[in-house]
């Protein structure tokens, strides 16, 4: 393969239904992922997990911790550090109650597969270790989702740090897939004090890497990545440090990315807006793809 795009292999036969107007779009669900950055002596790195070979979407690719919005935390307001959850609301697309759930979601998912935790006792403070058993088993049930984000926190009596989040992009999975996300990218810095773990049961391997590496290492198609992990790891290319890159994400565009397909000279052309390289051709003689 000419890089590391991967896509499912059922996406063809999908694409010409939904060109056709005979597959009928799911709605997307509401989604957070965070790329969790680190300074080095050679400059930042990113936290990335690849996912289980064995996983039915998207198996052996590299990714950032992330997940699906649990309501739950809409509707219960949580101690809250940083910009407003009005600022949020404006700034994600949503209203504030949406805000706040997706703001946890990005928070949570950190907490749950990478053992960093963007909360503290304080408005200025972070917590430390969060490795003991009874640390264990909240996150157990934060998984299980037995115990909600905004519940956790209420117990622990901890502050959500949302001014350790930047919002960095946002995407939308094609309509034409059969599970569909509407993914908020968020970038943070790893609190001083905390360590990151392989805490999923999605992952086989997590690393750290510096952004020019991980890009290099998908163009040699050595690394499977889906096509918004690869964009934004491109994103990250001209900042120096985790602050620089912090600081540039008041400024980046939210404007939803979502994928379009048109038949055109016997083909199926696969575009993603303002990203070229994922421009994809598919024979319409074709029953399956590839990545």
């Amino acid at each position: 393969m000419a890089d590391g795009q991967w896509y499912p292999p059922e996406w063809p036969d999908r694409i010409r239904a939904h060109a056709e107007g005979t597959l009928v779009p799911v709605a997307p669900k509401r989604a957070a992922t965070v790329l969790l950055l680190k300074d080095t002596p050679d400059g930042p790195v990113v936290h990335m997990l690849r996912r289980r070979a064995s996983m039915a979407f998207a198996g052996g690719a590299y990714a950032y911790p992330g997940g699906g919005v649990d309501p739950r935390d809409d509707d219960h307001l949580v101690r809250w550090a940083g910009p407003t959850r009005a600022w949020w609301a404006d700034r994600l697309g949503v209203d504030e109650a949406g805000a706040q759930a997706i703001v946890c979601a990005a928070v949570r998912e950190t907490y749950e597969e990478a053992g960093v935790l963007l909360a503290g006792p304080a408005p200025d403070a972070v917590v430390g270790d969060t490795t003991g058993d009874d640390w264990e088993a909240e996150r157990a049930a934060l998984v299980a989702r037995d115990l909600s984000f905004a519940e956790f926190l209420e117990r622990r009596g901890l502050v959500l740090r949302s001014d350790l989040l930047g919002a960095w992009t946002r995407w939308i999975t094609p309509e034409f897939e059969s599970r569909r996300y509407d993914t908020w990218f968020f970038v943070a810095a790893l609190p001083a004090g905390q360590r990151t773990r392989n805490a999923s049961t999605e992952a086989d391997r997590t690393v750290w890497i510096r952004p020019a590496e991980a890009a290099v290492g998908y163009d040699k198609g050595e690394l499977l990545m889906m096509p918004p992990t690869i964009a934004t790891l491109r994103q990250l290319l001209p900042y120096g440090t985790a602050a620089e890159t912090l600081a540039a994400a008041p400024a980046r565009d939210m404007t939803p990315v979502l994928a379009s397909a048109r038949l055109a000279d016997g083909e199926i052309v696969l575009t993603w807006p303002g990203h070229d390289e994922f421009t994809k051709r598919i024979p319409t003689d074709l029953t399956t793809g590839g990545a």
